[in-house]
C-alpha cells in the first residue's frame, strides 16, 4: 500500500443526524472529501477540509460535468498517491447499491489503502421515517433489498420475479420509480396477489418525505397521481399496514418547511439542529460574521481594573463567551469576577454563563436593554458598571442608567461584521421561493438580510416567503428597513422563533 488512504464513507439517505459517529470522525481529518449529490450538504457545513462533488447523472447537477465511474475511480487513485486522506462519501451505505465495491476493487488493484466505514441504508431508514417496520413478529421475518434500476449493460434481467412474488417477508426495491409499472406487472404475473399493503416513499428522511400507500396493483396509479420523485423507495408486503398506526415523521410540527438561519454561521448549529428536531429543513443564510476585535487592549485593561467595579453585564450569549475565554488566555478564572454581581439580558446569555459554571444574579422577564436598564436601576445607583459587549448596538443602556447615576463603561469583546454575499444554493432558493420561512434574530440581522436580498429574492416577500422575528425591537428594525414581519416570538430567542412560526401554521392551516 503506497501514499494516503481512502475512506468509503455512507452519509445515510438523508437526515444529516443518521450519519454515524466514525463517519463524522472521517469528516474532519480529511484532506479531500469527494460527494455524492444525494449527500446533504448540512454534513459539509463544518469540514475544513476542500470538497467536490461528483456527478454520476446530469439531473440537478446544475451545470457540472457528469462523471463516468471510472473517472471517480481515478480521481480517488490520484488523490491518495498525492498523501491526502481522501473521504469519498456517498448516501446510504457504500456497499448497497452504492457501487462502493466497484470504488474498493479499484483502490486495491492501485495499491492504496482504504477503510469502508457503512452507512445506514434507506430501506430501514426511510421506511422507519414512513412508520414502516420491514419485519414484524406478526408479518414478516425476513426482508429482501432489491434494486429496481439494474445494469443497463447486461443482456438479461437478475431478477427472478417467481422467486420475489412467493419470497416469505417484504420486498425493497431500490430506485425502482422509473420501473415501477413493470415491476408490479411482473410480480402479479408470477403470482403475488395485486391486494398486498405496498407503498412508495420518496425523499425519505428529509422534511420533502412524501408517502403514498395502498394496495401492489393501485401504486403505479398513486405514485403517478402524487407525481413523486427520485430518491425513492418501494415497499411491499403486510408490514406496510403498520403506517396506519406508527407514521410518525410527517406529523412533526414544522415538517416540510424550509426556514432560513440568519446567525453567524458558524454559531447555528443550535438552530440547525432544533430545526431539523421540528422536521424542518435549515437553509443557511448568514447576515454577519463574529471574530475577536483586532485590538484586545481594551478588553484587557478592563479585566486588570476589574476591582473598580461592582456589576458585569452581558447583552449576549457572544459577549459570555469571548470575554470569559479572554480571561482565561490571560491567565485568570472565573474567582477575578468573584466580587461583582453580574446581569444578562435574556435566558439565552444566562444559559451561556452556566457553561462556565456562573449563575446570573439579575435577568428580566422581558429580554431586552430597556427592561434589564429598569431592573438594574433600583440596584445600581451611584455604582460603576462593565458591560462586555459588541461594537454594535443600542446605548439604551448608558443612557437609562446615568438617571441614576451610574457610570456604564462598554468594552467591545467581539465584533460584528456584514457577511457580503449568500451562497448560490441559498440564494437560489431565495430567488425561486423554496425557502418558507427566515427568522431575524436581531435589529442589525434584520438590516442586513434586506441588504443581501437580490431583487429576484425581494419579489418573493410576501408570497412564498414570510419572515418570523425574535423580539419587538427586531420587528421595528425590519419594519424600518421595508420588511413585512409575519410571526413575532413571544419568547425572545429562536425556540421563540420556531415557536411563532409553528402558531401562525397552525392558525392558518
Amino acid at each position: 500500500m503506497t501514499g494516503g488512504k481512502v475512506y468509503l464513507v455512507g452519509a445515510g439517505p438523508g437526515d444529516p443526524g443518521l450519519i454515524t459517529i466514525k463517519g463524522i470522525e472521517c469528516l474532519k481529518q480529511a484532506d479531500l472529501i469527494l460527494y455524492d449529490g444525494l449527500v446533504n450538504p448540512l454534513l459539509l457545513e463544518h469540514v475544513s477540509s476542500e470538497v467536490e462533488r461528483t456527478c454520476r447523472v446530469a439531473e440537478g447537477c446544475q451545470n457540472r460535468r457528469v462523471l463516468k465511474q471510472d473517472e471517480i475511480n481515478q480521481r480517488l487513485i490520484a488523490a491518495a498517491r498525492e498523501g491526502k486522506t481522501v473521504v469519498r462519501l456517498k448516501g446510504g451505505d457504500p456497499f448497497i447499491f452504492g457501487r462502493g465495491s466497484e470504488e474498493a476493487a479499484a483502490l486495491r488493484d492501485a495499491g492504496i489503502d482504504f477503510e469502508i466505514v457503512p452507512g445506514i441504508t434507506a430501506a430501514t431508514a426511510a421506511a422507519g421515517y414512513a412508520g414502516i417496520s420491514v419485519t414484524h413478529r406478526a408479518y414478516a421475518s425476513a426482508v429482501a433489498l432489491i434494486t429496481g434500476h439494474e445494469d443497463p449493460t447486461k443482456p438479461d434481467s437478475s431478477l427472478d420475479y417467481e422467486a420475489l412474488s412467493h419470497f416469505p417477508g417484504t420486498l425493497v426495491f431500490y430506485m425502482g420509480l422509473h420501473n415501477l409499472k413493470h415491476i408490479v406487472s411482473s410480480l402479479i404475473q408470477a403470482g403475488k396477489a395485486g391486494e398486498t399493503p405496498a407503498a412508495a416513499i420518496s425523499r425519505g428522511t428529509t422534511p420533502f418525505q412524501k408517502t403514498v400507500q395502498g394496495t401492489l396493483q393501485e401504486l403505479p396509479d398513486l405514485v403517478q397521481e402524487a407525481a413523486l420523485v427520485a430518491p425513492s423507495l418501494i415497499v411491499i408486503g403486510e408490514c406496510v399496514s403498520l403506517r396506519d398506526h406508527i407514521a410518525w415523521y410527517e406529523q412533526k410540527p414544522l415538517f416540510g418547511l424550509r426556514i432560513g438561519i440568519t446567525r453567524a454561521e458558524d454559531q447555528s448549529e443550535t438552530e440547525i439542529q432544533q430545526a431539523i428536531r421540528l422536521g424542518a429543513q435549515p437553509v443557511l443564510l448568514p447576515t454577519i460574521e463574529i471574530s475577536k476585535p483586532a485590538d484586545q487592549a481594551p478588553v484587557d485593561q478592563a479585566i486588570s481594573r476589574l476591582e473598580h467595579y461592582q456589576w458585569l453585564v452581558f447583552t449576549s450569549a457572544n459577549g459570555v463567551r469571548y470575554f470569559m475565554d479572554r480571561l482565561w488566555e490571560l491567565g485568570f478564572d472565573s474567582r477575578q469576577i468573584a466580587h461583582l454581581k453580574i446581569a444578562t439580558i435574556g435566558p439565552s446569555t444566562a444559559e451561556a454563563l452556566l457553561a462556565y459554571r456562573l449563575r446570573a444574579d439579575l435577568t428580566p422577564p422581558q429580554y431586552r436593554a430597556e427592561a434589564l436598564a429598569e431592573a438594574l436601576k433600583p440596584l445600581v445607583a451611584h455604582q460603576s458598571l462593565l458591560w462586555a459587549g459588541a461594537n454594535r448596538g443600542r446605548e439604551v443602556l448608558q443612557t437609562e442608567l446615568a438617571k441614576v447615576s451610574a457610570t456604564v463603561e462598554k468594552v467591545v469583546v467581539y465584533e460584528n461584521h456584514d457577511v457580503a454575499a449568500w451562497n448560490t444554493e441559498s440564494l437560489r432558493l431565495l430567488e425561486s421561493g423554496e425557502v418558507d420561512w427566515v427568522g431575524l434574530s436581531s435589529p442589525s440581522i434584520a438590516r442586513n438580510f434586506e441588504r443581501l436580498l437580490s431583487d429576484a429574492a425581494r419579489t418573493q416577500l410576501g408570497k412564498s416567503i414570510k419572515l418570523a422575528s425574535i423580539s419587538p425591537v427586531t420587528s421595528q428594525a425590519a419594519l424600518e428597513a421595508g420588511l413585512q414581519i409575519d410571526a413575532e416570538a413571544k419568547d425572545y430567542h429562536w425556540d421563540g422563533i420556531f415557536a411563532a412560526i409553528q402558531e401562525y401554521r397552525s392558525l392558518n392551516s
